[in-house]
């Protein structure tokens, strides 16, 4: 893959949302790269790749933007599929739905809309999934305390985890540890 320098020029464009402008880049975070014209926030310059042509981004692994389209058309199961993939991977985070539609690039009304129609769940819902199973997990094969367990997979408090997991599994995450051994 051939390198090309972010300048003070490009990270002005970038940064300025300037249309004229005739290179993409890529959010080494995210994955994703978008046209400098994009009204996503702006990344940090530390994360960003710069890309002549949309092949180099996607042969270098990157995802077209589903605000500003540099290929044309994004499709909501690729863009769902991107959204879970962030998800995935952030589970740990302290994550709203702003934060999520900012970093995978799409309003929160739309993402929460699309994300629905595509997989039957919210991102909320989603997100307590895979923080649910990674708990599991962890109640079977460590001795951590339900509070750093609830604390490790991104819930706000243990009393919060113990509810959610109690609702979810008919059982408190002590019993489900209990049961398995």
């Amino acid at each position: 893959m051939k390198k090309y320098p972010l300048t003070e020029h490009r990270w002005q464009q970038i940064i300025n949302n300037d249309t004229q402008s005739n290179f993409y880049y890529g959010v080494t975070t995210t994955k994703i790269f978008c046209k400098p014209s994009c009204h996503s926030r702006n990344p940090l310059r530390d994360n960003v790749l710069i890309f002549k042509e949309v092949g180099e981004a996607i042969d270098a692994g990157f995802r077209p933007c589903k605000r500003c389209q540099p290929t044309g058309e994004v499709t909501n199961y690729d863009w769902v599929s991107e959204i879970k993939t962030y998800l995935d991977n952030n589970y740990q985070r302290k994550l709203d739905l702003t934060t999520i539609s900012e970093e995978c690039h799409g309003s929160p009304f739309n993402l929460q809309r699309t994300f629905k129609n595509e997989s039957g769940l919210t991102p909320r819902q989603y997100l307590t999934e895979i923080r649910l199973n990674k708990s599991k997990n962890l109640l079977q094969t460590t001795d951590l305390s339900i509070k750093s367990i609830a604390l490790r997979v991104g819930f706000s408090s243990d009393t919060y985890f113990i509810t959610v997991f109690k609702r979810h599994f008919m059982q408190t995450p002590d019993s489900f540890r209990l049961q398995k051994l």
